[in-house]
């Protein structure tokens, strides 16, 4: 029976399937199809990391991370690009590491 996927896979996957007796059906994605199903493949790898039990942690942020490192290029920028941002970013609004939950904000007086 057929079995539907219409998603991105790593590169391996086809041969992997192969090899267990089945026949993968695949085709190239051009640029822009190559982008958002980058996109979406983050989204489902972060879904998958907060889902992960502690000890599969590490194998789905790699996975995360896999999917960064091919986005990049797409964008044109590079881990570099990507960091200094980062540092940016942190330099403006901060970083998480003072672990603060946002539970609400009340409104300003007068309002």
């Amino acid at each position: 029976m057929r079995v539907e996927h219409n998603k991105l896979v790593r590169d391996h996957i086809p041969q992997i399937i192969e090899a267990d007796g089945r026949h993968p059906v695949t085709r190239v994605l051009g640029d822009v199809d190559y982008r958002a199903a980058l996109r979406t493949k983050l989204v489902e790898e972060a879904v998958e990391a907060r889902d992960a039990p502690r000890d599969r942690l590490p194998a789905e942020l790699a996975d995360v991370v896999e999917v960064i490192a091919a986005l990049l290029p797409t964008l044109g920028l590079t881990w570099e690009d990507l960091f200094a941002l980062a540092e940016r970013e942190r330099a403006e609004r901060g970083g998480f590491t003072g672990r603060l939950l946002l539970e609400h904000v009340d409104p300003a007086p007068g309002l």
